[in-house]
């Protein structure tokens, strides 16, 4: 960081420091405004950051260092094409996979905008097709059950966002059955096959590269499956039961998937972002293709938010931000996501990917070694799980903790009375578990001293993230806030967000290492892999048949 910037950043070490015996319930009880002051609401969206352990003059140092980082200029560079990916020399383009058509973005020659509508009306063809009974399996049944292979980005966010609004799923015919596949070791599969119908049966193969060893493998798992349950030849099994969704299609046809079956996006879609790509294929099969259009405009508008308001009244900017004083002057290093809503059970993994890959980095955009902490570990469960395992270690263990509790105000009248009730419940319980994380002992009515084993000190951080309530519109919001909040936090570490290094790296050495699970060499391996890999052959020739 330039001096200047270390002065800011001075400033907040100091200011952090005046406030470190300062608890939440004092802070409460010293300014009776607090909500009002330190809550902001937007369209669809309330953020509550009353309960961290902030002042309004921490927001304004806040907002002085991401000014002092140039934050605007890194915003409008992310939304007008700049290569803010540099060390592979591209854009992060994931905003305009949401833009509508009369917001056009052109990068070097190429009509980005354009290219996006013209992928998402190919892929509203096919859901169509499938949706209506017209795409068929290898005997002439429409299909009935889709099943995505894939693995990170090409799961994690089409498989919670089709868990999070499956109440909004949509079809002509019939409700498609959509499942996900993504352990490499098969399992999944195993379990998964023998539940469906090969000839009504549709696989869509989710990878950018279309060389992902794990991704294939399962992909050739369910071909085999399917030939042999239905005798056709390979090329009929390819055309009636695979979809490829690919950056690379010259892969994709040489696997043997034809061209009118795939589906393409483009290498600055980055896999965590991109199920708002033909990525979320299998989103647009399970809501309809309307339903996946509200998602991607209530995307759009928190990206209009994030890049047109004010730092003190910006959603992102101020989730970011916040994270940013937990972590660097409050030195808090894990963020328990606790939604309070079961639709909303597989965010937590979404978010994990989202946040961790993107800023688990310890190398600045200069090439340069960090002196200060960057993305804190994430974890999280729904809220009522939660209570029942780790949140004793959130109320009386030893670690600091900061959490985001997300909820949705209220669900649709027509699911029912008890339905109604059950919510009431389970925003009762995110509002308790915030109250008493925040005040400790103080936000308990008892008459009587607790003994020390119930006692709770309080003072853990948390935000409540508050949606009108969850439809596809809010979520596709939902979605934005963290993404950007991501990108925020990115331009006050001075990292690139949008590579992943680490998990190239892993992957290489696994590929390199297939081979010596068949044959142990001594190629320059340490002695934990070599023993390892000793043990499992030796266990595998335990189980081989003995001749007699």
């Amino acid at each position: 960081m330039n001096s200047r910037n270390i002065k800011a950043w001075a400033a907040l070490q100091a200011h952090a420091e005046s406030l470190r015996d300062t608890h939440l319930k004092d802070l409460f009880q010293l300014d009776g405004n607090r909500f009002d002051e330190l809550s902001v609401s937007t369209g669809r969206f309330l953020l509550d950051f009353s309960k961290q352990r902030v002042t309004g003059k921490t927001l304004s140092q806040l907002i002085c260092l991401a000014e002092q980082q140039e934050l605007r200029l890194w915003i409008e560079k992310l939304f007008t094409g700049e290569k803010v990916n540099d060390s592979e020399q591209r854009p992060a383009l994931h905003t305009a996979l949401r833009s509508p058509h009369d917001d056009p973005l052109q990068v070097n020659t190429q009509n980005v905008t354009e290219d996006v509508h013209c992928s998402l009306a190919k892929m509203e063809r096919l859901v169509e097709q499938v949706q209506y009974g017209q795409w068929r399996g290898f005997d002439g049944s429409p299909i009935k059950s889709v099943v995505n292979i894939g693995v990170g980005g090409s799961n994690l966010g089409p498989l919670m966002v089709c868990d999070a609004l499956s109440q909004y799923a949509s079809s002509p015919l019939c409700r498609l059955d959509v499942n996900f596949v993504s352990s490499m070791d098969g399992s999944e599969l195993e379990k998964l096959l023998p539940t469906l119908e090969p000839a009504t049966t549709l696989f869509i193969i989710s990878s950018k590269t279309f060389s992902t060893i794990d991704t294939l493998a399962n992909a050739n798992t369910a071909r085999e499956w399917l030939l042999k349950a239905s005798g056709e030849p390979i090329d009929a099994i390819n055309r009636h039961h695979f979809i490829a969704v690919t950056g690379n299609p010259k892969a994709a046809l040489k696997w043997g998937v034809a061209e009118d079956n795939q589906l393409l996006f483009w290498d600055w879609v980055g896999g965590r972002y991109s199920l708002w790509s033909v990525i979320g294929l299998p989103i647009a099969l399970k809501i309809g293709m309307e339903g996946f259009r509200a998602m991607l405009k209530g995307a759009h508008a928190m990206d209009v938010h994030f890049r047109n308001t004010d730092f003190d009244k910006n959603l992102p900017v101020l989730l970011g931000l916040i994270g940013v004083w937990n972590v660097n002057f409050l030195n808090i290093h894990a963020h328990a996501i606790l939604p309070y809503d079961g639709r909303l059970a597989q965010l937590p993994s979404f978010l994990e990917q989202l946040e961790m890959e993107s800023n688990g980095k310890s190398i600045n955009r200069d090439g340069k070694r960090l002196n200060y902490r960057t993305c804190p570990v994430l974890w999280g469960e729904v809220g009522s799980n939660a209570q029942h395992a780790f949140y004793q270690l959130l109320h009386q263990g030893t670690e600091p903790v900061m959490c985001d509790f997300i909820t949705a105000a209220k669900r649709y009248e027509s699911e029912g009375e008890e339905l109604q009730k059950q919510h009431q419940l389970s925003l009762a319980n995110c509002l308790a578990q915030s109250r008493l994380l925040a005040l400790g002992d103080s936000a308990v009515a008892s008459e009587q001293d607790a003994s020390c084993y119930q006692h709770y000190d309080g003072n853990q951080p948390s935000t409540t993230i508050v949606m009108n309530e969850l439809t596809p519109e809010s979520l596709g919001g939902l979605i934005a806030l963290y993404e950007h909040k991501v990108f925020v936090q990115s331009v006050i570490w001075e990292i690139n967000p949008f590579d992943q290094w680490g998990v190239e790296q892993g992957k290489n050495v696994a590929l390199s290492l297939l081979a010596e699970l068949d044959a142990l060499s001594d190629d320059g391996l340490d002695a934990s892999t070599k023993g390892l890999i000793s043990y499992v052959q030796q266990c595998c020739k335990e189980n081989e048949p003995h001749e007699n």
